[in-house]
């Protein structure tokens, strides 16, 4: 039994087995059937049914020989397809006997459910499929025929790239070997495989059942794949709405095998997720959030009659909805215009400025954008206690973040004599510890959470460049650089990527508060006034940056240089640092 407040316990008996099944929630909600993967049992699923079922009928069940389920007799010929499929139209019609079911498969649950999805004889008894980590055979093969009947440079390579990923697959329809393997020292030392490879944390899975359950599933491989890939069904069209979750670093599974999808899949919703091939371990929050999306969006759609809309659009839609991300400095300029970025994407947003106003004309701005929903929140990020106060209110009534921008910062600038201890204070209070103290907490709560994240810092193109009319920004800037560096150097071994953004001469209202040194107020206003006009002709918009921001996370990029002129720079500071040092000694025009 699940160790899971409210977990309901029951057998099902279907073709001469016995299948274990468990329901959470309230069986008047709509049901969200989970289906395992090889070698797993239903235990995978804890985390992520656990949180569906605060708003769904949640079921798991054992696939036949796994688990506390029953196995055929004999073995071979017993974990076919068709067998399944009725296993599963058995569990569909003991849980939900009026009405359609929502299916959720991970790798071989996620195999088998697109054969449920695309034969007749479950029309009506579907309504909607999310499917991570494990094609369709019937696709599989017909994108490897396509491939050998056309062969180009890229689809020979796509091909080799994917039959060295499935060496395991070659391995399992081997005799006898994988069942001594799994039932000797692969079985006793699996949990650890998971746990060093895949960063699976420890916890109810694997189960004790795992041997048996992986000399038990070699027969879904066996039964299944040589027959299928050869003769594909021709007429596998998906008859429900289906959402592909990508995992971006899964081993085993080509990210290039779900091109071809959309020809099959008349109503599709893509996502991608940077994680390895165990994500119901791995990012439960992540899965329950847009498996809970997707079934309100078709239910909806099924109320009304309308076409299935998530509320996620754009390039990177597939990327953050539904993450939560939070950016400082949101009330203008970069922070504003990269939190209306993704709140396009579909990211739920959290805008952070010292100025309450700005920062709640942002998150409503980002709701209006798409974000399905977006907080404002009014912090001095150079106060360390207000931030501390700040990551345990975002956490508790928000969640753990997802992806965090770094963005607030300050201008100043003068001759080093004449910048006094207070002035260099205030700019690297804001530019140096504001980032410090997000990376600490915000980063915190990413490690400990166990499912990764994103952190992202803004340097500037003056981190590459010495100026003799920049030093305090400057130096700030290339701190943050620097740490930035180092903490994606830590970070990485958690999952959790870091990116410093450097833009250069970009249109904001910097300018208009930045600080002028060794002036009087009245010289100090005419500087302001002239590196406005300076930054506006330049006319570089805070957008661009945005989007170098998103996509920075996606490809997860160590430095990113943004404007033409940051570009050169850092090509400078590389290769001829001595011009770099010459240009220094100008006098600035203004």
């Amino acid at each position: 039994m699940l160790d899971l407040p409210g977990a309901r316990e029951r057998r099902v008996a279907t073709g001469g087995i016995e299948l274990c099944l468990v329901e959470l929630g309230d069986p008047q909600r709509p049901t969200i059937v989970l289906v395992h993967g090889y070698p797993d049992s239903k235990e995978v699923w804890t985390q992520v049914a656990a949180q569906l079922a605060d708003a769904w009928h949640v079921v798991l069940y054992d696939v036949r020989g796994h688990g506390s389920s029953t196995a055929p007799k004999p073995l071979r010929g017993g974990f076919t397809l068709e067998k399944l499929t009725d296993d599963f139209l058995a569990v569909a019609d003991a849980v939900s006997p009026d009405r359609p079911v929502h299916v959720v498969g991970h790798d071989w649950g996620s195999v088998q459910s697109w054969e449920f999805a695309t034969v007749s004889r479950t029309e009506g008894r579907i309504a909607s499929f999310t499917s991570m980590s494990g094609p369709s055979l019937d696709h599989f093969g017909h994108w490897i025929k396509r491939r050998v009947n056309r062969p180009t440079p890229r689809r020979v390579g796509q091909l080799l790239g994917q039959g060295a990923k499935s060496w395991y697959v070659y391995m399992l329809h081997t005799p006898v070997l994988p069942e001594l393997a799994w039932r000797g020292p692969l079985g006793k030392r699996w949990p650890g495989i998971l746990e060093r490879l895949e960063k699976v944390p420890p916890g109810d899975y694997p189960t004790s059942s795992l041997p048996n359950d992986a000399a038990h599933g070699a027969w879904l491989y066996r039964d299944n794949v040589r027959s299928r890939l050869r003769r594909p069904r021709n007429d596998a069209y998906a008859h429900v709405p289906v959402q592909l979750i990508t995992p971006t670093g899964d081993v085993f599974l080509s990210e290039q095998l779900y091109d071809d999808l959309d020809s099959w899949v008349p109503q599709l919703t893509r996502r991608s997720l940077p994680a390895k091939h165990w994500v119901p371990r791995t990012r439960p929050n992540q899965l329950a959030s847009w498996v809970g999306e997707f079934v309100s969006a078709v239910e909806s759609a099924r109320t009304t009659g309308a076409a299935v809309e998530t509320r996620a659009s754009g390039p990177y839609a597939e990327w953050f909805g539904g993450r939560l991300v939070l950016v400082t400095g949101a009330a203008g300029g970069i922070g504003r215009a990269t939190a209306l970025a993704f709140a396009e994407a579909g990211a739920r947003v959290v805008a952070v400025d010292r100025d309450a106003e700005g920062a709640e004309r942002t998150a409503e701005s980002a709701r209006l954008a798409g974000a399905p929903e977006a907080w404002a929140e009014a912090v001095d990020v150079s106060d360390e206690q207000a931030m501390e106060k700040l990551a345990a209110r975002v956490a508790d009534k928000y969640g753990i973040v997802d992806v965090l921008v770094n963005n607030a910062g300050i201008g100043l600038s003068g001759p080093f004599l004449e910048t006094t201890s207070e002035d260099w204070r205030n700019v690297l209070d804001v530019n140096l510890w504001g980032v410090i103290h997000g990376c600490r907490l915000f980063g915190r709560q990413m490690a400990e959470r166990g499912q990764g994240g994103h952190i992202v810092n803004t340097a500037s193109a003056a981190a590459f460049q010495p100026s003799r009319a920049l030093p305090a920004y400057s130096t700030s800037k290339a701190a943050v650089l620097m740490l930035s560096e180092c903490l994606r150097a830590e970070l990485a071994e958690k999952s959790i990527g870091v990116s410093a953004i450097c833009p250069g001469i970009v249109n904001t209202g910097i300018t208009a508060t930045a600080r002028f040194v060794g002036t009087d107020e009245a010289e100090e206003q005419r500087l302001r006034k002239r590196a406005g006009k300076l930054y506006g002709a330049r006319n570089y918009p805070p957008e661009k940056v945005a989007e170098a921001i998103l996509r920075a996370v996606v490809r997860n990029q160590a430095v990113v240089p943004v404007t033409p002129e940051s570009h050169a720079v850092r090509f400078l500071s590389r290769v001829g640092p001595g011009m770099l040092r010459g240009i220094a000694r100008l006098k600035p025009p203004l």
